[in-house]
């Protein structure tokens, strides 16, 4: 038992540093936070398992094993995407510190990814967003490296206008979010459409779970036609800002909605106009926000408070 709780503290402290950078990969390849960490949780019992003195490079061995688990992955994927209840969108990632924010990978450019194959997706990711060289790309999806720039190439060309051509400043970005909350939930269309681009989509993802459009929706007026539906809601109900930060490298807000559940909603932007709205509803997909939400909160709790309930107090 002793040389059992041995082997997996052994294990434990080779592979945890490098769970976070292994996380990344995974749902980057996949999309799904909860799926990302089952991925590299699988990675991890494999560790345990496997001769680890005979590994040379362990950051390498597990990438590898990690994108190969998402391979598999994705077969099964394509198939509850296909099956999904209207349109599908990656989990948020809410970036919390600054220093770690990501906007290499995109909420539009992870769309873009849905449209490759598992081998040009894996390609791609890890020779142009992670910088592997491409012999170890191959060693990784077990093809030649040959192979893996022609599946890059094709990569690259398929998601090549969903990459930002301007990056957005970050603060300016933060404070068109900022606005564009206050304009949607007060009813100040004239305001709200001024920030809209003619070409504007809106996309929302309920999963079936809650209400969100079936179907994306195109264009300045049908987009405002939402919103001033949603402002008569939002003015009966309320909806409460919570936090303004990047979701999945876009400027955007998380939201408590007046179901007492959260939304997260990100904003693409282009030359200062929004061209891209994208809502997550699916409580699903949100249930790592609301975990992240809660552990800021009881971090921010004065020493003394936390036994104090709202009841208890005066």
């Amino acid at each position: 038992m002793a040389r059992a709780a041995r082997e997996t503290a052994d294990a434990a402290a080779s592979f945890d540093p490098l769970r976070p950078r292994l996380i990344r990969v995974a749902y980057r390849m996949l999309g799904s936070v909860a799926d990302a960490e089952d991925a590299v949780q699988e990675a991890f019992i494999r560790w345990m398992k496997a001769d680890r003195a005979a590994v040379r490079e362990p950051e390498a061995f597990l990438r590898r094993t990690v994108t190969r688990l998402c391979l598999d992955q994705l077969k099964s994927a394509r198939h509850q995407r296909e099956t999904y209840i209207g349109p599908w969108l990656p989990d948020p990632i809410v970036e919390t510190d600054e220093e770690d924010a990501d906007e290499d990978v995109t909420l539009p450019l992870m769309l873009a990814l849905e449209r490759l194959s598992p081998l040009e997706r894996a390609a791609f990711l890890l020779h142009d967003v992670f910088g592997l060289a491409f012999d170890e790309v191959a060693a990784t999806i077990r093809r030649d490296a040959a192979a893996c720039r022609q599946l890059a190439a094709r990569a690259r060309t398929h998601v090549r206008e969903a990459r930002p051509r301007f990056r957005i400043e970050r603060q300016r970005g933060l404070a068109i979010a900022e606005a564009f909350f206050a304009a949607s939930r007060s009813g100040d269309m004239s305001t709200l459409g001024a920030m809209l681009a003619a070409d504007v989509s809106l996309h929302s993802d309920g999963g079936g779970k809650r209400p969100a459009a079936p179907q994306p929706i195109f264009g300045r007026s049908s987009v405002m036609k939402v919103h001033k539906g949603l402002a008569v809601l939002f003015g009966k109900y309320g909806s409460t800002l919570i936090r303004v930060g990047l979701i999945n490298g876009l400027p955007g807000f998380v939201t408590r909605e007046f179901d007492g559940e959260i939304q997260t909603t990100a904003l693409e932007i282009e030359d200062g106009e929004v061209v891209g709205i994208y809502v997550m509803r699916n409580p699903d997909k949100l249930r790592h926000v609301n975990e992240l939400l809660d552990q800021a909160a009881s971090a921010a709790m004065p020493i003394g408070d936390s036994d104090q309930s709202p009841g208890s107090q005066g």
